[in-house]
């Protein structure tokens, strides 16, 4: 038997990921085994998930898996936990098509798991029993197994609350947490300040989850979700063995990584080499690079200090490192990054400059056509690639003649018709790529890594 949940809500913004961050730590915290899941291409909340559970967030994308990819991933992943916690994204009905096969809700009933509903009861007292009613009636297949009150006046708004929803609903009310400043997370211009980032942030997952098993009866909650469950089936691994050293960016400055797409590249038997951006003066002997996304804005000073790293990464690529950008990391390896009236250098291997702009450049899922053009082989370009964007920045002065991996079908890329930026065997692009079955990235950036080794020893690519 193991409890298995989805939280979600009426609503965005309802609080569930700080009650399923107070979930995961204070179910720990009782020696339990707690595997999270993110609904939808979300980095930053996984990796609060993941340093309240101490287990690694897996993302489930309808847009970028399929269903059967959906399944066997949160199945493999929740075979030897005690209690497997989904966290959704917007409102429980909410997605991108009208028939709702998007939603929080198509995710509950492909993986037959209970919803346990998140209210943001300021201002409600009566109405929020229509509100459960409602929701309850919306979709008959979908059981919702409790509801936690969250944002809470007081203890009298909570006693009318709990009245309402006994007296109208047969909905069992599992917590009642008040509203408190210390209970929030800081937020900025992405989200929430990603845990890599923020200060003092295990003491801010324990006074979480202590409020959390203060108002949420978790015995109940563990009782209402327990369920059977089949073992998973076994991984056979889908492309063949390597023996490379990848070097990946990991600071406050870049930490935007899928927790499957790392496993992939272990998988394929890549030893993962960390890079600190804001403290190494050097490359260390590695096979290849990558920088994922994150914020380099928020360490550009520091990013411009670490001036020996810079042009030891520039000389690298330009000597033919394989090397692979997302977003935070286009913007390090541009010309220059400018924020709030301050232009700082950057690694300069990108004839570009990065500006930041106070609203979304581009924002939400991709679809992605190759131009043959990658340094990443393939026997025929791949007509649809599914990804996402979220970047506050744009590229400018970029010369005529550049050369593009991808032609933008759907989002803004580069400049709304293409997106990654080829330089000798360096892919660089504001898309985030995820590895799955229908695209992996993974397997075809270590055959590019395997070609170079054959030709170029590691140690004179780290020596670069």
């Amino acid at each position: 038997m193991q409890s298995r949940f989805l939280i979600s809500a009426a609503h965005k913004s309802s609080g569930k990921t700080t009650l399923s961050i107070g979930l995961c730590a204070a179910l720990k915290q009782r020696d339990l085994k707690v595997q999270p899941y993110k609904k939808g291409p979300d980095y930053i909340d996984p990796m609060w998930l993941t340093r309240a559970s101490g287990r690694p967030c897996h993302n489930l994308d309808f847009y970028l898996m399929g269903h059967e990819e959906v399944t066997d991933v949160y199945e493999q992943q929740a075979v030897d936990a005690d209690v497997a916690l989904l966290e959704g994204n917007k409102g429980l009905y909410d997605g991108l098509d009208l028939d709702g096969s998007n939603s929080n809700a198509a995710l509950a009933k492909l993986l037959n798991i209970p919803v346990v509903l998140v209210i943001d009861a300021r201002g409600m007292t009566r109405g929020v029993a229509p509100l459960i009613l409602g929701y309850q009636a919306f979709d008959k297949d979908i059981r919702i197994a409790g509801v936690i009150l969250n944002q809470l006046g007081g203890s009298r708004h909570e006693g009318k609350l709990r009245a309402v929803i006994e007296h109208y609903t047969d909905v069992p009310v599992l917590g009642a947490v008040q509203h408190e400043a210390g209970m929030q997370i800081l937020e900025r211009h992405l989200g929430l300040i990603p845990s890599n980032e923020a200060a003092e942030v295990d003491g801010q997952i324990a006074r979480i989850a202590g409020r959390v098993a203060e108002q949420v009866d978790l015995d109940r909650l563990l009782a209402l979700t327990k369920q059977e469950f089949q073992p998973a089936k076994p991984v056979t691994p889908s492309m063949p063995a390597s023996s490379c050293r990848i070097g990946i960016a990991r600071d406050p400055a870049f930490g935007f990584y899928y927790s499957d797409d790392l496993e992939a590249l272990k998988a394929a038997g890549a030893s993962l080499v960390p890079i600190n951006t804001l403290q190494d003066s050097k490359l260390p002997d590695i096979d290849g690079l990558i920088i994922g996304g994150g914020f380099p804005e928020s360490c550009m000073g520091e990013l411009e200090a670490n001036a020996s790293l810079r042009q030891d990464i520039r000389h690298a690529i330009e000597r033919g490192l394989p090397a692979y950008a997302e977003c935070g990391g286009l913007m390090y390896l541009s010309r220059t990054l400018t924020w709030k009236g301050k232009t700082h250098d950057m690694v300069g291997v990108i004839p570009g400059d990065i500006v930041m702009h106070d609203r979304p450049v581009g924002r939400g899922y991709v679809r992605l056509k190759e131009t043959g053009a990658s340094p990443w082989d393939s026997e025929a370009p791949v007509e649809d690639i599914r990804a996402h964007e979220f970047h506050y920045s744009s590229i400018e002065n970029l010369p005529e003649g550049l050369t593009y991996a991808y032609e933008v079908l759907r989002g803004h890329g580069v400049d709304g018709v293409h997106d990654g930026i080829v330089y000798r065997n360096l892919l660089a692009s504001y898309t985030h790529l995820r590895s799955t079955r229908r695209f992996s990235w993974v397997k075809r950036f270590l055959a590019l890594v395997g070609k170079h080794q054959s030709r170029m020893p590691a140690s004179s690519q780290a020596a670069a």
